[in-house]
């Protein structure tokens, strides 16, 4: 028997098939206007890619802000609980995850045994987000894949806020006065590394540390962030599926 995860995030939709041992499926998919249709549309493609029947699944969990509009899940599970499942399975020395996703960043505190100590979660608004990200490179009119290339070995500009609307506004004006594209995206990623610094100052930190959400593939700063906590900082080709991995451990082992 398997289980599946489904994690409908802001920006993306993921799930993975758990066969009680390892991952032997994960599809992705942009969320859309839909989370609905985005949750059967992804349901139906991982089974099919996988060949696998839907009687053969022992549990459907779901979670990720998305999950309340998936009427085919046997179980809704909080975004916490399950980024903290998921990176315990993948490497259970894990005793910190970060996570960067589309619209909400989040630190994570774990015990020896996997179970949750502590948590912070900055949701009130997008900053330091992948939507942050999006948003400042649609405004140096490049692709979010180039922003850690360009600003490898720049000299970070200075960018002051925080705030969406008037960082957005920071960028077009320094580029106006000439500031080079390269310090202004190293900029942009100093400044979420500082931002998601504040949380873990404020939730502490404990090695070993996970850097999960699809932010983690951004190599340049997972670097600025092991240098402002002071820690190695580990990830995974898995790091954007740990949501769905956790809802599908949870799953299978809960039942």
């Amino acid at each position: 028997m398997y289980s599946i995860g489904i994690d409908i995030g802001s920006v993306a939709g993921k799930a993975v098939i758990f066969d009680g041992k390892e991952v032997i499926g994960k599809k992705i998919l942009p969320t859309g206007w839909s989370p609905k249709e985005t949750g059967t549309k992804i349901l139906a493609d991982i089974l099919k890619e996988v060949r696998i029947e839907r009687n053969q699944v022992k549990s459907i969990v779901g979670t990720g802000y998305g999950r309340v509009a998936l009427p085919f899940i046997e179980k809704k599970v909080t975004e916490i609980t399950c980024h903290g499942r998921g990176a315990y399975y993948l490497d259970n020395s894990i005793r910190t995850v970060i996570d960067i996703g589309g619209q909400d960043s989040k630190v994570i505190k774990l015990n020896e045994k996997g179970n949750i100590v502590d948590f912070l979660m900055n949701d009130k608004c997008a900053a330091g987000t992948g939507r942050f990200l999006q948003v400042m490179s649609n405004a140096l009119e490049i692709d979010i894949s180039e922003l850690s290339q360009i600003a490898s070995g720049a000299e970070a500009e200075n960018i002051n806020s925080m705030c969406t609307v008037f960082a957005e506004s920071e960028v077009i004006s320094l580029m106006a006065q000439g500031a080079k594209k390269e310090g202004i995206a190293a900029g942009l990623l100093q400044s979420v590394a500082n931002r998601t610094n504040g949380l873990v100052s404020r939730v502490g930190i404990e090695d070993r540390v996970f850097f999960s959400g699809g932010v983690s593939k951004n190599s340049l700063l997972k670097n600025m962030l092991e240098k402002k906590i002071g820690v190695d900082i580990y990830s995974s080709d898995l790091s954007q599926f740990i949501g769905a991995i956790g809802a599908a451990v949870i799953g299978f082992e809960d039942e």
